[in-house]
């Protein structure tokens, strides 16, 4: 990568990755802090308020900022998530300076309407009914609140119906002087523009913001919780099941980080690894078996996800614990490091093919901390690691046996051959699916 990268006023990074090939300029303003900041009993607040600030940017209606957008042929919209909130746009060049206009609305000129808050409170209810339905979204929203216990990882973006209606404007203007800072602010720019109009563009912005410290949330990894657990989601009439088995995973600063990657680009990592191969090619159990190994600021947690029959999901989930065995017994092979080490290295040239993909790598790595040359060195790195590291990297971070094993099927048909099939289970709990998690 080719990025530059420089400090500028209030300590704002100012990202920047040319290129002239197409007459478009995308951008980020990304906040350091994400949904882990919303207040105590508030889960979901800082996506409410992302989205309040987003629909009265400048005092206007939702709507007029809209058609103001489409007008100058560009896009404008916001992601949040534990770490981290971004705002993102897209706009052929001669209308930049209109699209950061609104830009600097949303950030420093919020309307705050009520009436826009009460339809996005509505709006967010809405979305977390239509979630229900959703079999594979349940699963992983119990999984994530089971594995990680008390840690503000365990709480959903999105948030519950009962923390939606509790939130109130006053919370979401307290959390909003908060967050939105000069300090706290990551500015990435690609695309058609240089690097000294992109920092003008970013100091006329952060001149309008309040001054004040970036805030710090505080919060440390997540713990192990011991022991083999089960969370049975309770869903009726499923013929089908989502399944969720894993663990605390790795953190970007762990020494055998990328030697875990690699290790677990073989047992689930593509279409091709062990995983597919034993559950899908085999045994027809299910379309797709994988297991992924996420990053952010803090540790995350390692999952296999397969989603077989109701009446293969004892079976399956046997297999699976068998395979984690496996694996940490026995190793990968030389064969499997080599195929893995050069899917990596050739797979990673397309996170590198365009501008704005470049520059996104440069903004995770400023906005999750992730060691110096975590992406301009990968390939350097992948290609080092070595037979023995990949294989003690597995017995160092996967653990057998502090496991959380969750399942969406339903309990009465499922239940008890599912329990048989986890040798040395600790704990089992049935939760209805409709329930909030607590």
């Amino acid at each position: 990568m080719t990025a530059a990268q420089q400090t500028g006023r209030a300590g704002a990074e100012v990202l920047v990755e040319t290129s002239h090939a197409l007459p478009l300029v995308s951008f980020s303003v990304a906040l350091k802090t994400g949904s882990l900041l919303d207040p105590p009993g508030m889960s979901g607040a800082t996506r409410m308020l992302t989205r309040w600030m987003r629909r009265t940017a400048g005092g206007r209606e939702a709507q007029v900022i809209d058609t103001e957008i489409d007008a100058l042929g560009g896009a404008f919209g916001a992601d949040v998530s534990p770490s981290t909130l971004v705002f993102q746009g897209t706009v052929i060049t001669r209308s930049l300076d209109g699209l950061l206009r609104i830009t600097a609305d949303v950030l420093a000129r919020p309307g705050f309407a009520e009436a826009e808050l009460e339809r996005l409170r509505r709006e967010t209810l809405a979305e977390l009914t239509e979630t229900l339905d959703d079999d594979r979204g349940l699963g992983r929203r119990w999984f994530r609140h089971r594995v990680f216990g008390e840690h503000p990882y365990a709480r959903s973006v999105t948030g519950t119906a009962s923390s939606v209606a509790r939130i109130q404007g006053d919370d979401l203007k307290a959390l909003y002087r908060r967050i939105v800072r000069p300090e706290n602010l990551i500015f990435a720019f690609s695309g058609d523009i240089d690097r000294p109009r992109a920092e003008a563009l970013a100091a006329q912005l952060l001149a309008q913001l309040t001054p004040g410290p970036a805030p710090d949330d505080g919060i440390d990894h997540p713990a192990v919780i011991p022991g083999r657990r089960l969370t049975l989601v309770d869903k009726p009439d499923r013929t089908q099941t989502q399944i969720l088995i894993g663990g605390l995973g790795t953190h970007p600063t762990d020494p055998d980080h990328l030697a875990l990657h690699v290790a677990n680009t073989v047992f689930g990592g593509t279409f091709t690894a062990r995983l597919t191969q034993e559950v899908r090619a085999k045994r027809g159990w299910s379309y797709g078996a994988y297991s992924s190994l996420p990053i952010d600021r803090r540790r995350q947690a390692f999952s296999m996800w397969t989603f077989p029959k109701a009446e293969d999901a004892a079976p399956c989930i046997s297999l699976e614990l068998d395979m984690l065995h496996a694996l940490r017994t026995k190793g990968i092979t030389k064969k499997e490091l080599s195929w893995a080490k050069k899917y990596l290295v050739r797979s990673h040239a397309f996170a590198l093919d365009t501008a704005s993909k470049r520059v996104g790598l440069l903004l995770d790595s400023a906005l999750y901390g992730l060691p110096a040359g975590y992406y301009t060195d990968y390939i350097e790195r992948i290609k080092a690691v070595s037979l023995e590291a990949a294989n003690a990297s597995v017995v160092e971070r996967l653990s057998e046996d502090d496991l959380l094993i969750t399942v969406v099927g339903t309990a009465g048909q499922i239940g008890d051959t599912v329990k048989a099939a986890i040798p040395r289970l600790a704990s089992s709990e049935v939760v209805p699916y409709d329930a909030e998690p607590s």
